[in-house]
């Protein structure tokens, strides 16, 4: 049986903002008035108090079909921000290879040493693998999933070796 991971915690007022945003679209039962979001004064101020009737209602159309544009795009983002975070986790994220920076100094792979990188993916060193005698500032590295199972390696650009790793943030 699979252990699933939790989402890290930062990402979770992401996925709270795209909840909101989808249950306000879909709680939505009459379309926005801009009368009724503007208070009397802001209303008078915007010079919306001289529009007729029809012209009233082709605003408050346009605005609605420009909300609904907008909260849709808003939640392809977000669900294509959580599908980023959650590579490496397994499920039903996409198994695409990572390709980043390592934050700081990378002295070589050793089972159980920790690699940041600049997009604040976490990942752990799960074999034995071994690189000695490197000390690089910031490599470029490349996180690529197994071609059957779960698993994922990561190597450093300019070298052969590479460490078996799982994500752990």
């Amino acid at each position: 049986m699979y252990a699933i991971p939790r989402a890290p915690r930062r990402l979770l007022p992401l996925v709270f903002a795209t909840a909101m945003l989808m249950a306000s679209a879909a709680m939505a039962q009459e379309p926005a008035r801009i009368e009724q979001q503007m208070t009397p004064e802001q209303f008078r101020a915007a010079g919306l108090d001289r529009l007729d009737a029809a012209q009233l209602a082709n605003l408050n159309d346009w605005l609605n079909r420009t909300m609904d544009i907008e909260v849709t795009k808003a939640a392809k983002a977000a669900e294509e921000k959580v599908n980023r975070w959650n590579l490496g986790f397994g499920g039903s994220a996409a198994r695409e290879p990572v390709a980043a920076r390592l934050q700081g100094v990378f002295n070589g792979f050793g089972k159980g040493r920790s690699f940041t990188l600049d997009n604040g993916q976490v990942w752990r060193q799960t074999d034995d693998s071994t690189l000695y005698g490197v000390k690089l500032e910031n490599p470029q590295i490349r996180i690529t999933p197994s071609l059957v199972g779960t698993a994922w390696y990561m190597q450093v650009e300019g070298y052969g070796s590479r460490a078996k790793v799982e994500r752990v943030e």
